[in-house]
């Protein structure tokens, strides 16, 4: 086995090599060979200067993000950053791939950096719940300036090499890292040059812009901690002294890295790591993909295969219908390219992959078909029995939809094994998660290739079983009805959304349902109506609102009043409400925030045990994953069901008895839930996340 750290001689330049597969990350061990490492450096008579490089494909992606839940001990990245600050001769950063979090700030107390040109550099550790806790918050600052750094620390943004290089991150950008780190180091040892980040002083900053950003960025982070205690380390730099803003940064690191959120954060990025693992099927080769509908989800799912550099075929019922949706795409790369989002190089290319026609017959060579028109099980069996006719026998058929039963398509295809269900969330090119829906006979091999198409056109997949709505709108659905029951019971939508984005959540029910459209759960409620329990409370405001051709933003009025790009309170709306109550014979109190948060976890977790127990999720974590990545959920609280853990399955257990014995058919316990309460027992020992 290779040294995980080593020092070899190049002529008069010591090169120090980091060599721990996969992504060379700072473990307590190779911070250890490090150290001593730059020690030796600094002791060999023959080497004038150094370079930090790495083998394989990256520098140092960040940390082993495991030992963070092992108590602190051994040498610290800390300590690597102190060695290399106070190394009696030059030392040059050689990086390339990815330079992250402990990775960046330990180029950052080299001498000098050089970083390849497709290299990045960042520090995501708010996304984990941490703020960069060996020097990073102080470091930046005075290479970039403080609002810069502010930015990128509180974002956890991955920087570019080009970027890095402007923003003063970076000293060189070169194809050879290694050669030029060399080159870079002999001459600072020539000049008896030692320049130290930490030496620098701040650049010029507008405070009141800095202050202002400041507030942006916990307004911004609706309750999540990490961004706010960063951006406090960030301001430290302005007015206080380097050693002692480090020994605050460090005690600000150590508290969020034991705190609830971190573990939480800790918890999702575990999740969703679990959730995207590939099955042992191989894949097939996906690189044309033919799309049905152009709606607002099919362009959008088109835009967002496009990006992958795909080639996309989209098709429509009429010439009116396919310029509308090519319009529609064109909007959205013109929109990217004038924000600068976009070279003119990179619009060109994103149009060059996309063509539209309006005959499936276009779709014959295409590798993979995505159905995205609307949801009715007689207009999607009809596609699908005509694409069964022109595409390839191996070609997989995918459909779109929101709830309806995947089985359903695949019995009119003529090789049911490649049908599957692939659940976008809109809009599809920006919206992370995609439910990949595993049909009765979906061939291992067809699976794989929905989880190796995810990655590359960077989306958080989750595999489902069927079950009307899968994971996410089976959840919703219940969810939403508590919402519902509190608007009888007395709330408002606007008290209710105000609630949930108390609690975190991004948007609150009603909020999103205007912003998606009421026409879409109108559609599905009547679909469900003949099959509803007669027993269930059924609360018919939304039917009420809908009856009034009230859809949402689109028609300026739903459970708001849309008017100048804001939510008015709609009088209308709130007679509505008044009225249901009264036909219930209900009389309306106030209902509190922390009453309407504590029945949507409840009825979040119950039914997600009912899912696990029916095999549509595969573990509690991948409901988290869902409901984080396309519902809203505080991705600081961990999902749900990590949620619930946290609060105590006994408590849950006991305002799902509540919300039965209040409303009864429905909302029975879990048999699930009432056994791990029974045996002491969390969602996390059904987790696999290894």
């Amino acid at each position: 086995m290779a040294e995980l750290v080593r020092l070899e001689h190049v002529g008069d330049i010591g090169v120090i090599i980091i060599d721990h597969p996969p992504v060379n990350a700072l473990s307590v061990a190779v911070r250890e060979r490090l150290v001593a490492a730059v020690r030796a450096l600094a002791q060999a008579p023959g080497l004038r200067a150094g370079v930090l490089a790495c083998d394989g494909r990256t520098f140092i992606a960040g940390a082993d993000i495991r030992e963070f839940d092992a108590p602190p001990g051994g040498t610290t990245t800390h300590d690597v950053c102190e060695a290399l600050d106070h190394s009696p001769k030059p030392i040059v950063a050689a990086m390339f791939g990815t330079a992250l979090g402990g990775g960046l700030e330990v180029a950052l107390a080299c001498h000098a950096r050089v970083i390849a040109p497709e290299g990045v550099v960042g520090f995501p550790e708010v996304r984990i719940g941490l703020l960069p806790g060996a020097g990073g918050t102080q470091r930046l600052p005075r290479v970039t300036g403080a609002l810069v750094a502010l930015e990128m620390i509180t974002s956890g943004r991955h920087v570019p090499a080009a970027e890095a290089l402007a923003t003063g991150i970076v000293d060189e950008v070169a194809t050879d890292v290694r050669d030029a780190a060399m080159i870079r180091a002999r001459a600072l040892a020539d000049a008896a040059r030692l320049p130290r980040i930490r030496d620098l002083p701040l650049p010029p900053v507008n405070r009141a812009a800095f202050d202002a950003a400041l507030g942006a960025i916990t307004h911004k982070a609706r309750g999540a901690v990490a961004p706010a205690e960063a951006a406090r380390c960030v301001a430290m730099a302005l007015d206080t002294d380097f050693d002692e803003a480090l020994q605050q940064e460090h005690a600000a690191f150590q508290v969020l890295r034991t705190g609830a959120q971190s573990k939480a954060l800790r918890h999702m990025f575990a999740a969703d790591r679990a959730a995207a693992k590939g099955r042992d099927a191989q894949p097939w080769p996906v690189r044309h993909v033919g799309i049905v509908g152009g709606g607002t989800m099919g362009s959008g799912i088109a835009i967002a295969m496009a990006d992958a550099g795909l080639e996309v075929t989209l098709v429509e019922v009429g010439d009116a219908a396919m310029q509308a949706a090519e319009a529609r795409i064109r909007t959205v790369y013109d929109r990217q390219a004038k924000s600068g989002r976009l070279s003119a190089a990179a619009h060109a290319a994103r149009l060059a992959h996309l063509s539209f026609a309006t005959d499936v017959a276009a779709l014959r060579d295409t590798d993979l078909v995505i159905e995205a028109i609307i949801e009715n099980i007689d207009a999607k069996q009809d596609v699908f029995r005509r694409l069964s006719t022109v595409v390839r026998r191996d070609t997989i058929l995918a459909s779109n939809t929101s709830y309806l039963n995947i089985d359903l398509l695949a019995d009119v295809v003529d090789n049911p094994e490649r049908v599957l269900g692939l659940h976008f969330f809109s809009p599809a090119h920006v919206m992370r998660l995609l439910e990949i829906v595993r049909a009765g006979r979906t061939a291992p091999q067809v699976l794989a290739t929905a989880l190796a198409l995810a990655k590359r056109i960077r989306k958080q997949p989750v595999v489902a079983g069927i079950c009307d709505g899968f994971i996410g709108n089976r959840i919703f659905s219940v969810w939403r009805k508590q919402c519902d029951y509190a608007l009888e019971d007395g709330a408002l939508p606007h008290e209710v959304d105000a609630a949930l984005e108390q609690f975190g959540m991004a948007m609150g029910p009603y909020a999103v349902g205007d912003l998606a459209g009421l026409d879409i759960g109108w559609a599905q409620r009547k679909r469900l109506a003949a099959t509803r329990d007669a027993l269930e409370r059924y609360v018919p405001i939304a039917d009420w609102i809908c009856e009034e051709g009230h859809f949402g933003q689109k028609t300026g009025r739903g459970y708001y009043l849309h008017q100048d790009s804001k939510r008015v309170v709609d009088p209308e709306v709130t007679a509505l409400v008044e009225r249901a109550s009264a036909e219930r014979g209900l009389r309306r109190k106030p209902i509190s925030a922390v009453h309407i948060q504590t029945r949507v976890l409840a009825a979040m977790v119950n039914e997600g045990a009912k899912i696990l127990a029916e095999g549509i999720a595969a573990r509690p974590s991948d409901i988290d994953v869902v409901l984080v990545h396309g519902y809203g959920f505080p991705s600081w609280r961990g999902g749900p069901m990590h949620t619930a853990d946290a609060h105590g399955l006994g408590a849950i257990l006991n305002v799902v008895r509540s919300m039965f014995a209040e409303s009864g058919a429905g909302w029975q316990p879990a048999p699930l839930l009432e056994e791990l309460v029974a045996s002491n027992r969390d969602f996390a020992s059904l987790n696999r996340l290894g």
